[in-house]
């Protein structure tokens, strides 16, 4: 029987023992995950997921300048000289470009998990074929699922895309082991399933983008399944599908 488990936050994962016994896939609905899962849908070469601005920029540097994207956010904020990661308005930019990705939580959240045997990224628009995907080729790894979280703190959001994802697992496959955190996170989006557009709007996140008159960027995210990428960490450097 498989095993499921939760990560309420990527600190958690400092304290976990990644290795080729686990497949790890990273949530962070607003916005790293959902931004990865459009800009790849949408014809990007590449993302190169950073730790911060200057690993950004350090990247940038050893690339032809015409074939890359410079995208990021620090604490809700655009970085200078980058475009902001919002998934529903960079989606017509990227075709052919490989996109270099800063966030505070998400691009963190991936970069952490890169010594586990294979590492996703999904959101609720590809989370069905992500599930599909890991079970192609499933050996009884045990599957974390990581909630990115915001600086240490729980997000409502990730954990309700873990909950979505543990359904769309549950769909492809009976049987499965789920940790406490993985069924509360399932049990969340099994009570709330039907207003993700709501919840999202409420949650820390979601207000600070609505306040700043992103509420459509929020609609495009809840979407479920309207992509069949799969991003992948290639070589621990880049997501591909």
């Amino acid at each position: 029987m498989g095993k499921i488990h939760v990560l309420l936050k990527k600190e958690e994962l400092e304290q976990e023992r990644l290795d080729q016994n686990k497949i790890v896939v990273v949530f962070d609905i607003l916005l790293a995950t959902s931004t990865i899962t459009t800009l790849l849908a949408h014809g990007a070469k590449e993302v190169i997921p950073v730790l911060d601005f200057e690993e950004a920029i350090s990247e940038a540097e050893n690339r032809n300048s015409q074939e890359i994207l410079k995208v990021g956010e620090y604490r809700g904020k655009i970085i200078e000289g980058f475009l902001y990661p919002y998934p529903h308005m960079l989606k017509s930019k990227v075709k052919g470009k490989t996109v270099i990705l800063s966030t505070t939580n998400g691009t963190v959240a991936i970069k952490k998990a890169s010594r586990a045997k294979k590492v996703y990224a999904s959101s609720l628009l590809n989370a069905k074929a992500v599930a599909g995907k890991i079970l192609e080729t499933y050996k009884d790894e045990t599957i974390l699922l990581v909630c990115a979280g915001s600086f240490g703190r729980f997000n409502v959001e990730d954990f309700y895309g873990a909950g979505y994802f543990i359904e769309c697992l549950c769909q492809l496959k009976n049987h499965w082991d789920l940790t406490d955190a993985a069924f509360t996170a399932y049990l969340i989006y099994k009570n709330s399933m039907e207003h993700s557009s709501e919840l999202l709007k409420k949650s820390k996140v979601g207000r600070m983008m609505v306040e700043h008159g992103y509420e459509k960027e929020i609609d495009f995210i809840t979407q479920k399944n309207v992509y069949d990428v799969v991003p992948f960490l290639k070589n621990k450097v880049s997501l591909v599908t």
